[in-house]
């Protein structure tokens, strides 16, 4: 294995003595056909793929740079509507709870005022049913001094025996009205 390293360095040493163009056999010629060519086909390439791959390569940044601008301002957008429906419900929560309590100050004024209708009422009605038994008092006292004078006169004619006359009647009644009342 080392006889195989050895000619390989003695190779070598050979081909930098003879030159680098005569080792690797290069005929003008040819080379300047063939760095023609090359230049050609980089040329061909970057009009026709490299142009149109570079230019669509920059039209997708561009758009990928508009959709991450499109998307900050729906983001923006969002959050500002965010921000205005939740200022809009505590809004609407403070108009709601603001017009429970005056609800439920208007009712409670409300059944104060029917409380002292309806304490009115009733002693309206218990001032009009005193009034009315007084009435009916006074109509059965007349009643009962009429039907007593009746009875007394009755009572004074049968046991004397004798007809009484208005003034007799009205005078046996005032008696008897007046002992029973005193």
């Amino acid at each position: 294995m080392f006889p195989v390293y050895l000619a390989a360095a003695e190779a070598g040493a050979d081909a930098a003595k003879s030159g680098l163009l005569e080792t690797f056999r290069v005929d003008w010629p040819y080379f300047a056909a063939q760095f023609i060519n090359f230049i050609i086909v980089i040329l061909v390439l970057k009009k026709f793929a490299f142009g149109p791959i570079q230019a669509m390569l920059e039209q997708r940044k561009n758009r990928i740079a508009e959709g991450e601008e499109k998307l900050k301002r729906i983001e923006q957008q969002l959050a500002d509507s965010e921000k205005h429906t939740q200022e809009a419900i505590d809004a609407a929560n403070a108009d709601a709870q603001r017009l429970i309590t005056e609800a439920k100050e208007s009712a409670a004024a409300i059944s104060e005022k029917k409380a002292q209708e309806a304490i009115a009422s009733a002693q309206n009605i218990l001032a009009k049913a005193e009034e009315a038994a007084k009435a009916e008092r006074n109509a059965m006292q007349a009643e009962l001094k009429k039907e007593f004078g009746r009875l007394v006169t009755a009572t004074t004619a049968t046991v004397t025996g004798k007809v009484l006359n208005d003034d007799d009647q009205k005078r046996i009644n005032e008696e008897a009205l007046a002992t029973v009342e005193g």
